[in-house]
């Protein structure tokens, strides 16, 4: 891991690399109601998952998270092919 890079729960970084592969798949194939909803579930997920309790995240703490599940589908994705 980067040294300045946070840790997150494991169930978090799960879901946005959930949500990275979801919104991958819905823009090559728009229009699919199921992956959409998908979609808005894992959003909600993320928002509201139980480690922001104490407070809100900061914009860097979001790319973090985001870059996070972006290196974790591409790493899969490779590991697959």
């Amino acid at each position: 891991m980067n040294p300045g890079m946070r840790s997150f729960p494991d169930d978090l970084a799960r879901a946005q690399r959930e949500w990275s592969a979801t919104y991958r798949q819905l823009a090559e194939r728009p229009g699919r109601t199921e992956l959409r909803r998908r979609l808005h579930r894992l959003s909600v997920q993320l928002f509201f998952h139980p480690y922001w309790q104490q407070r809100r995240p900061r914009p860097a703490e979001w790319w973090e998270l985001r870059d996070l599940g972006r290196r974790g589908n591409d790493v899969r994705e490779r590991s697959h092919s």
